[in-house]
């Protein structure tokens, strides 16, 4: 018989019972009308045939959600920055400055003249070395560092901005959104293919503040195209008396690979540029706008900007990756972009040995990487991987997920596939013995966890 309403258990019922008693009171009346509004939906939509222990299912979750939602993935997509799997990971450096920070420290204070200020000077004067730009800000992400330098520019005037350049971002966040929110109106330029720096000029009046460049970082137009280039668009803005502001997204410090260069952008007198730090530097979530005195003065004096800023462990561990930055070292996105095959055939071969151990049949095989985080979408990264053919291959990947720590792989010709270029030699051992067991578990017809 199909579960009716009448075979849900009361909310007192299940509060009583000693699975949810002795979790805390607030937390579990809250899970518990949680779950029984879930039950209702599905009783409605006809689509729950068995009715599960409800008492078991609010302790499960109140229990995760008090030893916390994020847990560690072992990412074997190989998807460097995985923007689901939090982007970049951290250096040590990065965490260790985080945690210095966490307890009392100098966040707004010179210790040197006992007064306030000097919250993100750190940051600035590191960012400023690497871009050779006059001032830097720091923010919460990118979009925030072109919200704010938009609303700061160009409130209550006009933007122009090519066609082709209108994009979406992670998220559904669409540029034609971000000039509304930040209170200016915008104003297309040229067609999707084609804009010449005619097009700009034609196209400004006496109520245009900013010329708005955004790289398309996520998509390529190829074929019968044609843009007004950085050093055209400058010019025109310098003689039209308005700003440049250029989104290169996550870009590179130098041209690069089909993507703008941040510090080729600030050398070509751009007034404003904004980009990704996490995603350029490898550490944490952030976004920079960088450039020159005068424009960064109104970001910085903004109101808006109090509201975007980023706290004390960020900004710390933004410190330390922008000082490995200077110093020329390695982060661990720059270590797994820059595997070389031998490095990574060579792992491919231990991980399939430590499978081939624990009775996993595994064949070594050529992949495609990817950078991630929308960069370099054309540019695909040769790698190995071990590929375990088994039976019920979505239920495997769903263990793998669900399981301590979490395994996550791609599936390709309905096989589980591991690139081992996100995967480090010390997390090896571990993800075979996950495989191992998701897999025996496949074999033996054992449903996985609902």
């Amino acid at each position: 018989m199909p579960v009716s309403f009448r075979d849900l258990p009361a909310i007192h019922a299940v509060l009583a019972d000693s699975k949810v008693t002795a979790l805390p009171a607030r937390l579990a009346t809250t899970v518990t009308r949680e779950v029984l509004d879930e039950l209702r939906d599905a009783i409605r939509a006809g689509t729950l045939s068995e009715l599960p222990n409800v008492a078991g299912v609010v302790a499960e979750r109140a229990t995760q959600l008090l030893s916390g939602r994020m847990r560690p993935v072992l990412n074997a997509t190989g998807v460097v920055i995985h923007t689901n799997l939090g982007r970049a990971p951290w250096s040590q450096q990065a965490i260790d400055a985080a945690a210095r920070a966490s307890g009392y420290c100098n966040l707004e204070m010179s210790l040197d003249t006992g007064k306030r200020g000097g919250r993100t000077e750190g940051v600035r004067r590191l960012v400023c070395a690497l871009t050779g730009a006059e001032d830097a800000v720091v923010v919460n992400n990118c979009a925030a560092a072109l919200l704010l330098s938009l609303t700061a520019l160009a409130h209550g005037r006009e933007v122009l901005a090519s066609r082709g350049e209108l994009v979406e971002i992670g998220g559904s966040f669409r540029v034609p959104d971000i000039v509304q929110a930040g209170g200016a109106t915008l104003v297309p330029v040229g067609t999707t293919n084609r804009t010449r720096v005619g097009d700009f000029e034609a196209s400004a009046s006496e109520a245009t503040a900013v010329l708005l460049t955004v790289h398309p970082s996520n998509f390529r137009i190829v074929g019968f195209t044609e843009t007004a280039d950085r050093v055209q668009r400058t010019e025109l803005a310098q003689r039209l008396g308005i700003l440049h502001v250029e989104d290169v997204g996550s870009g590179s410090w130098d041209q690069a690979n089909g993507e703008p260069g941040v510090r080729d952008a600030v050398a070509a007198g751009v007034d404003v540029v904004v980009f990704s730090g996490d995603k350029l530097l490898g550490g944490p979530q952030c976004g920079f706008a960088v450039g020159s005195h005068s424009a960064i003065r109104r970001l910085r004096r903004h109101p808006m900007y109090r509201a975007m800023r980023l706290d004390k462990t960020l900004i710390a561990a933004c410190e330390a990756t922008l000082a490995l930055a200077i110093a020329g070292e390695d982060t661990p996105v720059d270590t797994m972009l820059t595997l070389q095959p031998d490095e990574l055939g060579a792992r491919a071969l231990k991980l399939a040995a430590l499978l081939e151990a624990q009775g996993v049949s595994v064949s070594v095989t050529d992949v495609q990487s990817a950078v991630g985080g929308g960069a370099m979408p054309g540019l695909g990264l040769p790698s190995k991987a071990c590929r375990v053919s088994c039976e019920a291959v979505d239920g495997v990947i769903r263990r793998l997920r669900l399981g301590s720590p979490a395994v996550l792989a791609r599936i390709i010709d309905d096989a589980l596939v591991l690139d081992v270029r996100t995967l480090p030699d010390s997390a090896l051992a571990e993800v075979a013995k996950r495989v191992a067991g998701a897999v025996g578990r496949s074999y033996s017809g054992e449903r996985p966890p609902m």
